[in-house]
């Protein structure tokens, strides 16, 4: 079984260390901060052997090259990583990595970044996201068009909806407030930002999240739902999808 490791680093993102106690490798899931997943690595006994980055922003992949040169291990992820540090391994949509004997395939989630991608790991019921999709929220379309993320949510719609998506930032309660502006008359969500607030309140993360419980409540995975598509004005999914990341982009 995994073991993953989640801290916080920078101002508001947090770090991955997935380890795999029977082969000892372990693999940063981006790197946000090299001196922080160096400690936290040495802290827990693990030898860092791989980096899985999911798109090129500095936050995510800027400690690439500090960690290659403490542990001497690969580094693999899309090709726009390049803009800013070299890869091992360039990975597309429909590849297979792999932590000993656990295999992650490879998911095109673009619209963030044109690149973006995520790792889901299908036997251990998990996918990490980056900033394709948080808790309650999408990230801000950079580079991307609405069609083209739209479709991309839809690929991680699609996932078994037991999957604990590890997003990359703690934004959850911010988007808690755009969610109830967008769909206020979801119980579940109500419900959910309760829970929320009282997690912070302890100072406890809301990450990971449950895909299952995102597709009750993120209004930008129910982009395809008739009342949330009429109260913003109808047209097709990737249209609502396009008015909610604006009014986000605003709120």
């Amino acid at each position: 079984m995994l073991e993953i490791h989640q801290f916080a680093c920078l101002s508001d993102n947090y770090g991955f260390l997935v380890h795999d106690p029977v082969s000892e490798e372990t693999t940063c899931i981006d790197t946000p901060d090299a001196d922080a997943y160096l400690r936290e690595a040495a802290a827990k006994g693990w030898q860092i052997t791989q980096i899985w980055n999911t798109h090129w922003h500095p936050d995510h992949a800027g400690g690439n090259a500090a960690i290659k040169a403490a542990t001497g291990c690969t580094i693999t992820g899309p090709a726009e990583v390049e803009k800013i540090a070299p890869l091992d391994r360039v990975v597309k949509n429909g590849d297979t990595v792999t932590l000993g004997d656990h295999a992650a395939v490879v998911i095109d989630v673009s619209g963030h970044t044109n690149g973006h991608i995520a790792y889901h790991l299908a036997d251990d019921e998990i996918a990490f996201v980056g900033d394709s999709v948080f808790a309650l929220g999408c990230g801000r379309m950079f580079e991307g068009e609405p069609k083209q993320f739209w479709d991309s949510l839809s690929r991680i719609k699609a996932l078994p909806p037991q999957t604990m998506l590890y997003c990359a930032h703690e934004y959850t309660q911010s988007n808690a407030k755009f969610a109830l502006h967008a769909d206020p008359d979801n119980l579940d969500l109500q419900l959910y930002v309760q829970e929320i607030d009282d997690r912070r309140a302890r100072r406890e993360p809301t990450v990971p999240t449950k895909l299952e419980r995102e597709l009750k409540t993120n209004p930008f995975l129910r982009a395809d739902r008739e009342d949330l598509r009429n109260r913003w004005g109808g047209g097709s999914p990737h249209e609502t999808f396009a008015k909610l990341r604006a009014a986000k982009d605003s709120f």
